[in-house]
Formats: C-alpha cells, structure tokens, sequence
C-alpha cells in the first residue's frame, strides 16, 4: 500500500506538468519504458497504471480546451481594440478635415439679419413688410417665461445641461427611427439647428451634420445658454414668411411677442417642426394640435402647471385678422419680386415708396369681395382681379383675388386670360389706321373661315353697319371682317404698340380676344385711349431708399413710351368706345358728371368676364371667372364687371373736376343709361359728311406729314 501510494505521489507531478502546459507527450518509443518504470512490474500494477494513463489522458485532454478559448477571446479583444483606435482616428481626421472646410473659428461671427423692405403707399403710410426676416430681435427677458420655455420643452429638454451636443437625445431620436422604419424624430440641439440657420444650407449630408456639430460646440463656449436661445427665437423660420419670433407674433396674432399668451407661445413654438405646412394660415387644425403637443412638454418638463395647460386648451390660439395684409398683400408681394429686378443686392433695411392709393385700395378690395358674396354662386365664378391705374401708368389700387389670406395666387398679375371681346378696340384701331372711320359700313353677316363659323352674342344680323355700331353692339363678324382685312399680324403689332406683352397668335380668332392676357396688360394698354395717345409703362414702384440713411436707392424712369397712336385714331377710337358706354353693352355702367369710355368682353362659353373703361384721369380694368377656367353659369362683361367697375370709379373720382376724352369733345353730356329703359337711351348721330369724310386716310405717315408739312 506504501509502495502503491508512493508511486501514486510520484505519478502527480507528471500529470500536473503535462496538465499545465499541454505539450507535454510521449513518443511511442518512450511509452512501454515509462509504463515499466512507473509500474514496477506486475500485471495488477500494469491494470492499475493503464487505467490511471486513460484518466489521466481525458483530464489533460479536457484542460486543453480552455487555453484555446482565451487565446480566441485575447485575439478578438486585440483587433477591436485595434480596430477601434482606427476608427477615433477616421472619425478625428474626417472632423480635422470638415473643419478645415470652414472659416477659421476666430473669424466667424454672427452675420446681420436678412434686410427688411417697409412698403408705403404714396402718401408715406405703411401699408406692409416683406424680406426674410420682418421682426425686429426681441431680448429673451422682454418676453414672458412661457416662451422660451416653450421652445426648449418641445425642441431640446436638456438644452441647459448639454454642450452643444445630447448624446440621450441622439440615441432616442435613433431607436425611435429605426423602430418605426421611417424618419420621425430628430437628434439636433437647439444649438445646433442654430448653427445650421446662421451658417449653413439646409441639405442633408454627413458633411454639413459634422460641420453643425463643430459650430455648436463653438457657440457654446461663446455665447451662455440664454444668448443662444435669444438669438434661437429671433433666428427661427415660423412660416408664411416670418422669421424671428417678432415677426410670427406680428403675422399670425397681429400683436408684438411681448404680448404672447400661453396657446399662442405654444403654437409658434409647435411651428419649428415644419413651418411651412403647419402654418396657422394654411392649416389652423394642425396648429393648434401641434400646439397641444406643446402644452403638454411644458407640463411634463414642470415649466407650467396642468391647469395652466388646460386653461390654454379650453381657449386655442387662432389667427388674428389682418386687414392692412388682406387688402395690399398682392401688391406687397408684386412690389417685393419686382425689387428683386430693380435692386438684386440690398444689404440694410429699404422703405420703398408706391403709387398706392390706400383709400381706393380698400375700396376695390370690398367692391370685388361683395359682387363675389352677392353673386358668385348664382353665377358660378369664384374668382376676380382688378386693376387702377392713372394715365401715366401708375398703379392706384390692384386686388388679385377675392381673399389674399386663403389664396396668394395674383390674377391681376400673374394670370392670363382670354379678354374676349374687350381685345376688340386694338382691331377696330389697325383699321383706323389704315384709313377707316368710325362712319365706315361693314357688313353684319355669317362668314365662314375654313370651317369656323363666328356668330353675335344675339345670333342675329343686321346687315350694313357702320363700324361705331358694329363695336358699340361687339357684332363679332364685323370684327372677324375687319382683322381679315387688314391682316391678324397687323393687329397683333397694334397690340403690342400699345402694351400687351403675352404672347398672340397671329389668327383670324384673335379678333375675339383668344390669346390670352393680365389684367395689368390690359389696363397699361387702354391708357394711350385715356391720355391721348402715349405708351405707358404700368408701375407700382416710385422710389427707394436706405432707411438708415435716408440714401436714395431708386427713383423709377419716366413711364412715358413716347407716342403710340395719333390724335386722330385717338379722338375717333374714344368716341366709338364711349358709345360702348352710351348705347351699347357697357351702358350699365354708372359714373354721373364724367365723359367714360371702354369695352366689355366675355369669352367662349362664358369663361372670362371683362370690363375695362376709361376717363380722362383713370383706367380700371375688372375680369371675373374661375382659376380652373370652367365655364360660368352666363356670367358677362356687362353685367358685374361693369358693376364692380362702377362702385370702384365712383369712389375714385369723388372729389374730381370732370375732363374731357381725349379727342372725344364734350358735345355729349354723360348721363346715367342704366335708369332708362335701352330704347330711351339716346345714340349719337352718324356723320357721313363734314371736314373727316374729306381727309386724306389718317395713318401716322399721313399725320406726321400734315403736321411737319401743313397737309
């Protein structure tokens, strides 16, 4: 038993040796001499020391398993650690590299506010602001608490304990995208979202985010978190064209940020997110739910109790009505592209100065919306535009829809329109100048064009007709005749002389007014009519100026094109259109005491009603119809145009002495025809003899050279 435990303690060693390093082996050569050795003989030792070498042999083979797992583990531990270093390395020289791409750190600075343009109308009141940013920087402690609150409880809680960056927020806005599979929350600081307005694009690129974190980081060590969050709410874009805080109090509650309420701090709050779709005047609905969401941050971040957030739901935030936007935002807006023209870089605040006439301005505004109210809907048209101007081609007053607030699409400017057959006087005059009079007899009858068969208003003929009748009664195969006869390219360039810009097609239909025009157009095209004969240039604008320095910018050119027309056609075209106003299609028209002229214009299947009319002193211009161009339900240029024409000139020449049409005399007292029955209505009698039936033909060849030359 000694002997056998002997043996056993010397046979440890041997077992732990090979145990502890795993490479010792024996050769099959040295294997029977070990066991010998081991055994000292015996078969019953030899049983014993085999069955021990099996044992012993499972144990070292079991331990050897467990070096290899941590050579694994220390290999893996090694290159991520590796990997790892490498990566800091990229990301810091990526970082390095951005970083490079900006303006030296020390050299940054925040830039200037985007210029604000003041527009006045012509007696210097202020009638609206345009430019990127219209309110003036607020200082956070001139606002109530609530404010600024607001903006961190919805758009970084942790605004006061990071460093620019919020590595929680981060990670949350992360899982939360990748668990819903789309882009729902986002990651950034107020820091940096004001690092992105202040100094870089709004693209969304790998490059610009890093650029953003560095410029964060930056404007923290610069500014204290209260500078960050002023120059935040003063920075912020809030929609409809308001940046700055100021300025989304002004636009959508009409009253100054220091005035805020709760529901109304929430709700411009709520704007950030997407200002342009939740604006409160696009979608009032979505506004106040996303200024619930607000509230509800403010109550979860302790900066307001629950029963101040109920208070403010109980009673939402809504949009203030705004009379002075209504009335002059589409000339606001046409004023503001047009100055990008005139000045294309404007580095400080400019007051520009208008030919606005706020007065007539609210005039025309209510004149359309009440003919709408009163008769839109019987008669199908929901849409209208009007323009006045004076004989120089200065804008008085122009409305470009029924409600600026629901549509900023401008009709007076920006539309085109068939005129019908209020393009007809640009016809009738490319005859006068080729030597036909307003005593000239065509015939009233069917014609024929290759198929096209152009019928009257009235389906009836009359026969021969003089051409101050056939335009009178807008007989429109007179008017077929004539453009046949002294070619439709001709009267496209007549057009053209006196102001219309679009495009015409050079067709026998262009007798009807099938090209389609502005009601600018149109208006700046009757005024040689008006002032005997002179090309104009509409505009709005009439200077420009720094507001700082008073330092004048701009002072417009003289409108005057010089002379488009001669006398003679102007004196014979005003006394054909003021029979439009006397006997003719027009008659309704209503100006008591004043010489008035113009024509009406309805096109095909009662589209487009037109009215532009005349005096010696304005030109108003009215179209009536629907934005998709669907037929009206028999909606004609007689009849609201006319209406609304009337109402807007009444108030216009209040207060005015009466002059005469150019050419036209004032023989013919005006008097109202709309109260008389229209065969009470007197007509002017046709002169077939006289001084003009013995003239020579009255072209501009033929009148310059009476007046160079005495005839």
């Amino acid at each position: 038993m000694f002997g056998r435990n002997g043996d056993n303690e010397r046979r440890e060693p041997v077992l732990s040796a090979s145990s502890a390093y795993g490479e010792l082996r024996l050769s099959p050569e040295d294997r029977p001499t070990a066991m010998v050795r081991k055994s000292g003989g015996g078969s019953s030792r030899k049983s014993g020391s085999s069955s021990a070498s099996r044992e012993s042999g499972r144990s070292a083979s079991g331990r050897g398993r467990g070096p290899k797992r941590r050579g694994l583990l220390s290999r893996l531990f090694y290159w991520t650690f590796v990997l790892g270093i490498w990566a800091v390395v990229g990301v810091a020289g990526l970082i390095f590299y951005e970083a490079g791409q900006l303006p030296p750190i020390q050299n940054l600075a925040i830039p200037d506010r985007p210029p604000t343009i003041i527009i006045q109308a012509a007696d210097g009141r202020t009638i609206a602001t345009r430019g990127e940013m219209r309110g003036s920087a607020v200082p956070l402690r001139s606002l109530p608490p609530y404010v600024p609150q607001a903006f961190v409880a919805i758009e970084d809680r942790r605004f006061y304990s990071h460093f620019g960056l919020d590595p929680l927020g981060l990670g949350r806005a992360l899982f939360v995208n990748v668990t819903s599979g789309r882009l729902r929350e986002g990651g950034s600081t107020l820091t940096q979202q004001l690092a992105k307005n202040l100094f870089l694009t709004q693209e969304r690129t790998l490059s610009r985010k890093i650029q953003e974190l560095i410029l964060s980081i930056w404007l923290e060590t610069k500014y204290s978190k209260n500078e960050l969050l002023e120059l935040y709410v003063n920075r912020v874009y809030f929609g409809a064209g308001a940046w700055g805080i100021e300025a989304a109090a002004q636009r959508y509650f009409n009253k100054p940020a220091r005035q805020l309420t709760l529901a109304e701090a929430a709700m411009i709050a709520g704007l950030v997110k997407s200002p342009s779709s939740l604006a409160p005047t696009r979608n009032l609905e979505a506004a106040q739910q996303r200024a619930a969401v607000v509230l509800d941050a403010m109550v979860d971040a302790r900066f307001i109790s629950p029963e101040m957030e109920q208070a403010a739901l109980a009673k939402p935030a809504t949009v203030a009505k705004n009379n002075s936007s209504d009335v002059a935002g589409y000339v606001a807006d046409w004023v503001a592209d047009q100055l990008k023209t005139i000045l294309p870089s404007i580095e400080h605040d400019v007051i520009v100065q208008t030919t606005l006439d706020m007065s007539l301005q609210a005039v025309a505004d209510k004149a359309l919306k009440d003919a709408l109210a009163r008769n839109g809907k019987k008669l199908g048209v929901e849409q209208g535009a009007l323009v006045v101007m004076d004989t120089d081609g200065g804008v008085r007053a122009l409305v470009g829809g029924r409600s600026y607030e629901e549509s900023q699409y401008n009709r007076a400017v920006t539309a085109r329109r068939q005129p019908g057959s209020s393009f007809k006087p640009f016809v009738y005059l490319t005859a006068m100048e080729r030597g036909l009079t307003p005593e000239t007899i065509r015939e009233d009858a069917p014609v024929q064009i290759k198929g096209w068969k152009p019928e009257n208003f009235s389906r009836d003929y009359r026969g021969p007709v003089d051409l101050k009748t056939a335009i009178s009664l807008s007989l429109n195969t007179v008017a077929v005749r004539l453009a046949l006869e002294v070619g439709p390219g001709e009267v496209v360039k007549t057009a053209q002389r006196l102001g219309i810009t679009s495009k015409l097609e050079p067709n026998a239909s262009i007798a009807l007014g099938t090209s389609e025009v502005s009601v600018l157009e149109m208006a700046d095209a009757y005024a040689p009519f008006a002032n005997g004969g002179y090309g104009v240039a509409a505009h709005v604008i009439q200077q420009v100026k720094d507001s700082g320095s008073g330092k004048l910018l701009y002072t417009a050119p003289s409108p005057n094109r010089g002379m488009v027309m001669a006398p003679p056609h102007v004196s014979m075209m005003n006394r054909m259109l003021q029979q439009v106003v006397l006997t003719g299609t027009a008659k309704r028209a209503d100006l008591p005491g004043w010489p008035v002229a113009g024509k009406t214009g309805t096109s095909q299947d009662y589209r487009d009603a037109w009215f532009i009319g005349y005096t010696g002193r304005l030109i108003t211009a009215v179209w009536l119809g629907n934005d998709d161009s669907s037929p009206t339900r028999k909606a004609s240029g007689a009849g609201v145009p006319v209406e609304v024409w009337s109402q807007v000139m009444k108030a216009a020449h209040k207060d005015m002495p009466p002059v005469q049409l150019p050419g036209a005399g004032m023989e013919q007292p005006q008097i109202a025809p709309s109260n008389l029955p229209p065969g009470d209505v007197p007509e002017e009698p046709v002169v077939t003899g006289g001084p003009q039936a013995q003239r020579k033909p009255a072209t501009i060849d033929n009148w310059l050279l009476d007046k160079l030359f005495g005839g």
